[in-house]
């Protein structure tokens, strides 16, 4: 399984300006597809930092084919990122947002797979924040991550990943899943380092590492469907990657302490209600209200990011905290006997059916 630790060390020679036609036959890229959300708005000129062979032309948009992966541009764009087997982007330059939406294949969990194509997609993005995300140098604003797969966000860990790592006493395969998935997490945390806001968009079950990656972005949009929670108590361990850190920072310990301790799953009209989830909307209005929602801060944009660096400042939760949070869960995670282990399995299972019966991944 790859070092996602190592994706915080890749240079910015790494991520040069995208000659697109080269990088999508690049081998292990698929093809990549511009697919304009507006043609209106593309540029007479190829902007500098796209080459001549990528140039944009005003094209009706198409479906997607089998195997794309699509990088809509709603502006001119600066591309520092290949395909992804896992993700779909979405730049919008015109507001400054960066949308990730997570398309797994298969189980919807946080597999090496996605985990690896986020390393990555996430070193793409610090770039974007130094560089700016069009010819003119538009900063990085926001960050939204959402979810292609309808009705559920992301189902968490890779349980059948600690089923065999934890059979096999693999101590290092586990604490390098959750030391990876916590470095993962606190870029959303730290905006990139680009002072972006960044923002969540939940449209279905948040479970288990899916409800921590929620917990991890700066703002909580949530459909009403959407439900949320922690099931690691029914197999005898808690989620220890950012559950407790990140939910105690948005309500009170000892209330973070009974929700992770209950496995209850909630409803997101509940945690709006308790103050966890930040914007409630209904079902299907999801991504319209993210796009409303930054509409609404631009004029005021510098006080909200302003107001973020001080959350940070004043309740922050460092990558320290987490990675040794990561260790506690380690010891626990070995601690489990052949029962709670077989728990486990019959959850993955469940899981498997689930994604079998749903239905197919949205397009972009």
């Amino acid at each position: 399984m790859p070092d996602h630790g190592m994706a915080r060390e890749l240079t910015d020679k790494q991520f040069p300006s995208c000659d697109l036609a080269a990088l999508s036959a690049q081998k292990g890229f698929g093809p990549m597809s511009l697919h304009p959300a507006s043609p209106d708005v593309l540029p007479q000129a190829v902007p500098p930092q796209l080459l001549a062979g990528a140039a944009l032309r005003k094209v009706t948009p198409e479906p997607a084919q089998e195997g794309e992966r699509l990088i809509t541009l709603r502006s001119p764009a600066v591309l520092p990122f290949p395909c992804y087997d896992s993700l779909d982007l979405e730049l919008d330059a015109a507001s400054g947002t960066c949308w990730c939406f997570m398309r797994p294949e298969g189980r919807a969990s946080f597999t090496p797979q996605l985990m690896a194509d986020i390393a990555r997609m996430q070193a793409a993005v610090r770039h974007m924040g130094k560089v700016g995300l069009d010819a003119g140098g538009t900063k990085l604003r926001y960050f939204v991550m959402a979810s292609r797969r309808p009705g559920v966000f992301n189902l968490g860990g890779d349980l059948a990943l600690f089923a065999r790592a934890i059979r096999a006493r693999d101590r290092a395969a586990l604490r390098q899943y959750g030391h990876g998935a916590v470095r993962a997490l606190h870029e959303n945390t730290r905006g990139y380092d680009a002072g972006a806001i960044t923002i969540a968009l939940v449209q279905g079950d948040a479970l288990g590492g899916g409800f921590e990656c929620a917990l991890a972005f700066d703002l909580i949009v949530a459909e009403r469907r959407a439900r949320l929670g922690f099931p690691e108590i029914l197999f005898n361990l808690f989620p220890g990657m950012g559950a407790y850190s990140y939910l105690s920072r948005r309500i009170a310990p000892a209330e973070a302490g009974r929700m992770i301790s209950s496995g209850q799953i909630h409803t997101a009209e509940e945690l709006h209600a308790m103050g966890v989830i930040d914007v409630l909307v209904e079902d299907g209005q999801g991504e319209q209200a993210v796009r409303e929602l930054i509409a609404r801060q631009g004029r005021r944009q510098n006080a909200f990011q302003a107001i973020s660096h001080v959350r940070r400042r004043v309740n922050p939760v460092s990558l320290q905290e987490l990675l040794d949070v990561v260790d506690i869960w380690v010891d626990a995670a070995l601690n489990l006997e052949e029962a709670d282990l077989r728990r486990m399995q019959r959850l993955v299972a469940a899981q498997d059916r689930r994604c079998a019966e749903a239905a197919p991944l949205a397009h972009a």
